[in-house]
C-alpha cells in the first residue's frame, strides 16, 4: 500500500519508524533484527535513510595523501526490498538530491519500481564533501521541490530520455520533510511554510516533520500549514533522548531546541536513568500529539528499537 493509503484507511493512529542501513562492510542481519523486533507493533511502513558518497583523505606510508570517494552506508534499496518482501511491511527509501545526478535518481527509481516499492521520501540531503562531476547532458536536483517534480513526472510517464514515448508511468507515493521549528536556512517561518507548500504543489502526498521536543511547536506548525492551504497529512517525527550527550549533539546536528524542563531533568539524572527520562518525555509527547489530532507518530530510532518499544507499548494498550 501507499503511505497515503495507510493514513486514509487507518481506524486508529499509526506508529511508523525510521532506521539506517548498516555501515559499509557490515552485516545486514543486525538491521533485520531491528525490523523483526518492530514487527509485533504492526508498523504500516518503515523508512530507510540514504547516504551520498563522501570524500575521505588517507595518509599513505610514503607520506602522500590519497583521496577516496565512497558511500559509507550503501544498501538502502536492498534493505527496503528485504523489509517489504521478507516482513511484509511497506518500505520507504529516502531519495536524495545531493550527491546524485537526475539520471542516477531516475535509475534508482526505476529499480524501486521493479521491486514493487512505491513509496519514497524526497529530501535534499545533507552537505556532502564530494562534488558530483556533471557531464554534458547530466544534471542534479538542487532542492527537494525539484526532486518531487522529477518523481511526479515519472508518475506521469515522463522520463529524462525524451525518446521513451511508450514508457510506463511509475506509481510513487511521495513524502517530504517539514520543520516545526523552521529549516535552518529559511529566513523566517512564513517563508519556510510557503516553501513547503511548493513541495506539496509539486506532487508531495504527505509530510513528516523533523524531530521536535515541544508539542506546541507541532500544533503551531500544522495551523500555519493549513492556513496557507497545505491539506496533506502532517506526521510528527519524534526522537527519544537517551543520553546526556544528546543535549548538545541533537541541537547541533538537527538544529532543534531542547525544552528547559527536559534539559534540566536530564542533567539532574544519573547516566543510567537518562533513558527513562527520555522515554517518559516521548510517551507524554505522543499522547499529547495524538490527542491534538496527529494522524500518527513517526519515530527516528536509527539503530536501537529497545527504547521505542517502551514508548509504543502503552500507546497500544
Amino acid at each position: 500500500m501507499k503511505v497515503i493509503e495507510h493514513y486514509e484507511q487507518a481506524t486508529e493512529p499509526l506508529i511508523s519508524y525510521e532506521i539506517i542501513p548498516p555501515k559499509r562492510g557490515s552485516s545486514v542481519s543486525d538491521v533485520l533484527e531491528i525490523v523483526d523486533a518492530l514487527k509485533p507493533f504492526d508498523p504500516p511502513f518503515i523508512d530507510v535513510t540514504s547516504h551520498a558518497a563522501e570524500a575521505t583523505y588517507d595518509e599513505m606510508p610514503d607520506g602522500t595523501i590519497k583521496r577516496r570517494v565512497k558511500r559509507k552506508r550503501p544498501g538502502t534499496l536492498g534493505l527496503c526490498a528485504a523489509i517489504q518482501h521478507r516482513f511484509g511491511i511497506d518500505a520507504v527509501p529516502h531519495v536524495l538530491c545531493r550527491g546524485f545526478t537526475r539520471e542516477e535518481t531516475e535509475d534508482a527509481l526505476i529499480e524501486l519500481n521493479y521491486l514493487g516499492i512505491h513509496n519514497v521520501l524526497a529530501v535534499r540531503g545533507d552537505d556532502v564533501s564530494v562534488a558530483k562531476r556533471e557531464r554534458p547532458g547530466r544534471s542534479s536536483n538542487v532542492y527537494a521541490e525539484d526532486l518531487v517534480r522529477q518523481i511526479s513526472a515519472m508518475n506521469a510517464g515522463e522520463y529524462l530520455d525524451e525518446g521513451l514515448l511508450d514508457a510506463a508511468p511509475t506509481n510513487f507515493c511521495i513524502g517530504v520533510g517539514g520543520y516545526p521549528e523552521k529549516h535552518e536556512e529559511a529566513p523566517n517561518r512564513t517563508w519556510d511554510v510557503l516553501n513547503l507548500k511548493r513541495k506539496v504543489e509539486a506532487g508531495a502526498d504527505y509530510i513528516v516533520t523533523q524531530m521536535f521536543f515541544d508539542t506546541s511547536q507541532y500544533i503551531d506548525f500544522v495551523e500555519r500549514c493549513r492556513n496557507v492551504g497545505i491539506n496533506v497529512p502532517i506526521v510528527p517525527g519524534l526522537k527519544i533522548l537517551t543520553t546526556k550527550r544528546h543535549l548538545r549533539t541533537l541541537p547541533r546536528t538537527f538544529k532543534v531546541e531542547i525544552p528547559e524542563a527536559l534539559a534540566a531533568e536530564v542533567e539532574a539524572a544519573d547516566d543510567a536513568r537518562v533513558p527513562d527520562v527520555g522515554i517518559e518525555w516521548a510517551r507524554q509527547q505522543s499522547e499529547e500529539l495524538l490527542a491534538a489530532g496527529a494522524p500518527g507518530i513517526h519515530f527516528y530510532i536509527m539503530s536501537n528499537p529497545a527504547h521505542v518499544q517502551r514508548v509504543v507499548e502503552p500507546l497500544r494498550a
